[in-house]
């Protein structure tokens, strides 16, 4: 887990930002257990602790971090929320001043609705949340 956090509202604070958006790399309804692997994406905008409109959905032909983070830049997120990322993925979106909420588990509504309230820190893990499957 990664120690390097800014909150939602040190974000909204400085003035850098009018509306936030949120990245959220799914499986389903799930947030992506694996960053790298994800071809489906949810954004969302919000502002002052609201969202502005539904979220919507993005999909991606190939899976590959590297579009993920050229997407996210793409977008002007505030924050990405995933599952797991390897380090260097990590490292270069919390350079371009992305915050990065990582091992996060969980339906991908019910994460959205904490990381707007600023309630999501990394390492969340939904209760109820079980799967059989085996994730490469």
């Amino acid at each position: 887990m990664h120690s390097k956090s800014t909150s939602y509202k040190a974000l909204t604070d400085s003035g850098d930002l009018e509306n936030m958006k949120i990245l959220i790399t799914t499986r389903g309804d799930y947030v992506s257990p694996r960053f790298d692997q994800s071809t489906e994406i949810v954004i969302a905008i919000c502002y002052d602790e609201q969202l502005l409109e539904d979220p919507h959905s993005i999909i991606i032909s190939r899976a590959s971090a590297e579009k993920i983070c050229d997407l996210a830049l793409q977008e002007k997120v505030a924050i990405v929320i995933c599952g797991g990322i390897e380090d260097q993925h990590y490292q270069f979106l919390n350079w371009k001043k992305i915050r990065v909420i990582d091992s996060v588990i969980g339906p991908y509504s019910d994460i959205l609705k904490l990381a707007v309230h600023n309630r999501l820190q990394p390492g969340t893990i939904l209760p109820g949340v079980v799967t059989r499957e085996v994730v490469p």
